[in-house]
């Protein structure tokens, strides 16, 4: 749990840490690695030019993570080695939060898709990576797409079993509800948490 003084302190530690898993920049191949709990999960989210950029300046923006319900510090785009803690919070309470320590391990932004991935730290209750790309097919479809490979990295995801994998289930829903979400809404990018 971490309050509002130790957070730069966590977020200092974590810029000077290294992944927690050997595969960093695995989501980007289409065959996931072995050894881990695998998924890709995707939702369509509109059709034309206006909805993919619409989509993809959101999920660059960490727009999936707030949309979701969670805080990230601090708030700047999801860039190659950016780092960034996803926030927690516990109900009804401001403080204290769990912060989530990742890193970004790779962006994409071409013609037809437009993303990136993060990859976990010393803390993280995981080990592994999430990727979050927006894709446009040859017929205007435009596609949202979560992709992960993890395994538990703390006591308590490991003790959590089935309850940890049914909160990460829970949590790509919430991904997928909110990009679908932002390009009817029309926008650009979820408000800073």
């Amino acid at each position: 749990m971490i309050g509002k003084r130790s957070l730069r302190t966590v977020y200092a530690r974590a810029c000077a840490a290294e992944p927690s898993y050997a595969e960093a920049g695995a989501t980007a191949d289409p065959v996931l690695p072995a050894g881990y709990r695998v998924f890709r999960r995707r939702v369509l989210v509109g059709r034309g030019p206006e909805a993919f950029e619409r989509a993809g300046a959101y999920v660059l923006s960490w727009g999936v993570q707030s949309g979701a319900g969670f805080g990230v510090f601090p708030r700047t785009p999801a860039v190659p080695g950016a780092t960034a803690l996803v926030l927690l919070r516990i109900p009804v309470l401001p403080w204290p939060r769990l912060a989530i320590p990742c890193r970004v391990v790779w962006t994409v932004r071409a013609a037809d898709r437009i993303g990136f991935a993060y990859g976990t730290l010393p803390g993280h209750p995981e080990c592994g990576e999430e990727s979050f790309v927006v894709g446009r097919d040859a017929d205007g479809l435009v596609w949202f797409e979560v992709a992960a490979f993890s395994r538990a990295a703390s006591w308590y995801a490991r003790l959590g079993g089935p309850l940890t994998r049914l909160l990460q289930d829970l949590a790509t829903r919430r991904y997928l509800r909110s990009v679908a979400e932002a390009v009817r809404r029309g926008a650009p990018a979820a408000p800073a948490r």
